[in-house]
């Protein structure tokens, strides 16, 4: 059900969501996302890599939004507080320490425009996710069945994704948050996962590595933006299969979910503007030139997971200070 204990197997799926998505970023984002168009001829062991990369990553932000639904946002003001300071934070304290530090122009106008974070952001998932927040009441009260999720889904995929529907033709929308929130509520209301056992995870997993391989072959003779779009079909059942992989596990871990905590926070430190276009997109991308293919492939695995961390405990770092300050906070109300 919907608000359910949160168990360590999705917590784990919310950890891996996110290193897909900063693979997705260092990736072809960094190095560029080949387009064949059919000529196999000149396709390379490189392009080949970077297809499948963004194939096996491209799941990362419709998993974070399965959670979400599968979990239930619980829309309070305290939430809502806890989700705009955090975005705060991080985007206010990344440009005011490197102005100061000289790493970047100081302006006025742009510390202003840093405080704005859910109009004034290179994050798109920022603002999105506020929409599908504000609109989780509505879709938490919703009693539908599963022909009406399928419609919605067959709207967003027909209209949207083969007809570039300007609501959502690629997914970097909230109409698709939107989408896989409900998508997530529904398994969790009405589907028993854990009756599948083994065999729904052996076949969620086939599922998953199937789509992957469809996704790269359609990669080599579609356009990239329409191939690895969120809303594409193969890519949300990839997204789903993967979801009910994680979803067949059973297992606890306080470390996985404390590793977990920090996720979002992974995604507004990395994604900054400043961070990822003035030092890991450059950085990627100059590694990418200057090393054979091996070579890289063990930096880009080791870089994934280092930038993880290191902002793991940044973040932690900030949880503690934030703790100190709201005890702090409750005591003189007290």
């Amino acid at each position: 059900m919907v608000g359910t204990e949160r168990k360590s197997n999705i917590e784990l799926l919310r950890i891996v969501s996110m290193l897909a998505i900063v693979m997705l970023h260092i990736g072809a984002a960094s190095v560029g996302l080949p387009e064949p168009k059919g000529n196999l001829q000149a396709v390379t062991g490189r392009d080949v890599w970077v297809l499948t990369v963004e194939a096996l990553s491209i799941i990362g932000v419709n998993c974070f939004a399965l959670i979400s639904g599968y979990f239930g946002i619980k829309a309070r003001w305290s939430s809502f507080v806890r989700l705009t300071l955090l975005c705060v934070v991080y985007a206010v304290g990344i440009y005011t320490l490197l102005a100061v530090s000289g790493l970047v122009p100081w302006s006025w106008g742009e510390w202003i425009e840093s405080w704005m974070v859910y109009s004034h952001t290179d994050l798109w998932y920022v603002p999105a996710y506020l929409g599908l927040f504000l609109l989780s009441p509505f879709l938490n009260s919703m009693d539908f069945n599963k022909w009406i999720l399928a419609g919605f889904i067959a709207f967003n995929v027909w209209c949207g994704w083969l007809w570039h529907g300007s609501f959502n033709p690629t997914g970097y929308t909230v109409v698709q948050l939107v989408m896989m929130y409900l998508i997530g509520r529904y398994i969790s209301n009405h589907v028993n996962v854990e009756a599948g056992g083994h065999r729904l995870r052996y076949a969620s997993l086939a599922a998953y590595l199937v789509c992957t391989a469809l996704i790269v072959v359609m990669a080599l003779f579609a356009d990239s933006l329409f191939t690895y779009a969120y809303n594409s079909p193969l890519v949300l059942v990839s997204s789903v299969a993967l979801f009910l992989f994680f979803a067949s596990l059973d297992f606890s871990s306080k470390f996985v979910n404390r590793l977990a905590a920090s996720a979002f926070a992974v995604y507004l430190v990395h994604k900054n503007p400043y961070i990822f276009g003035g030092l890991l997109k450059p950085f990627s991308r100059h590694v990418w030139e200057n090393t054979g293919l091996a070579e890289y492939t063990l930096f880009f695995v080791a870089f994934t997971i280092a930038i993880y961390f290191v902002i793991f405990f940044i973040d932690s770092v900030r949880a503690a200070l934030f703790s100190i300050i709201g005890a702090a906070f409750k005591k003189t109300r007290a």
